[in-house]
This record gives structure tokens, sequence and C-alpha cells, in this order.
């Protein structure tokens, strides 16, 4: 079967199996920061923007998007310039392994879109499942209050 994505402004397409999950077809097409962790749609890693929302790539049939934008973390920089997202991220110590930062980045950027000043619990919220091992989720926090004062304009990046 043939389907039709945009990914990071890149149309694709490809052909898939009309059960493969859009996880598989995203890294197959060579979207590396979608991640295989939980293959139970519970940890978040998988995540990508799906017309600007965020979902679980691992559990998505790739079919079901054909013709949609997906947005991963390798669209999120300016060439060489990091998305303040990721910059905070790094700044924050919030990237310690660093192999769910790319979902929790997405879910990140999702929540800035929707709210431009969240509060900790509305960024608990946002990043509630998606699972890190490492950092116990305050350097993400503070990262994209950061962030979010930088997209405002009120820290310079």
């Amino acid at each position: 079967m043939k389907i039709a994505l945009t990914v990071n402004g890149k149309l694709h397409d490809i052909d898939i199996d009309p059960g493969e999950y859009l996880l598989d077809v995203l890294r197959r097409i060579g979207y590396k920061s979608v991640r295989r962790s939980c293959n139970s749609a519970s940890c978040g890693t998988c995540t990508v923007l799906l017309n600007g929302k965020p979902i679980l790539s691992c559990s998505t049939f790739a079919a079901s998007v054909d013709g949609q934008n997906i947005e991963t973390v390798e669209g999120m920089a300016d060439g060489e310039k990091l998305h303040p997202i990721q910059e905070a991220i790094l700044e924050e110590g919030g990237a310690q392994c660093g192999y769910c930062i790319p979902g929790l980045i997405m879910a990140g950027e999702a929540l800035l879109r929707e709210n431009s000043d969240p509060s900790d619990e509305e960024i608990k919220l946002a990043l509630n499942g998606n699972i890190c091992r490492c950092t116990g989720y305050e350097p993400q926090n503070r990262a994209i209050k950061r962030a979010a004062k930088v997209m405002r304009g009120e820290l310079d990046d």
C-alpha cells in the first residue's frame, strides 16, 4: 500500500504494509529520533506531532495518517541553531542518557504551542506518560519553563 506523509516539511511517498506502525515507517525513512522502548504505548519515547498534536507513533498505524503532517525532533533546529526547548534541555541538565528526550521535547513543544506560559502543574500534565528513568523530571520541567520564557522574548537563548 502506498501513503504520502509530510515529515518536517518534506513529502514522502512510501510503500507500507497495511499493519505497519508509524514508528517503523519513520525510522525506515531516516527519522531516528523516533525511538522504540516499551512496545505498549506507555512510555512516550516514540512521541511525534501529528498535525501539531502529540501522538504515540508505536501505536498509530501508518495507513491512518496518510496525507497528514508529522513533526519529529529532526525538524526542530534551524540549521545549527537548536530550538529553545532543545537548548533548554541541555542547559538544565535534562538529558542524561538522552533516550527519552525526543519524546519529551515533542510533548513540550505541543504544550508550548497551546500555552505559552504553562504552570508547573500544566507541564507535569503535558509530560505525563513520558517516562524518564534518569532525571526525576525536574530538569525537563525547568527546561520547558525556560524555553517558554525564551519563546516569549523574556530571556535570550
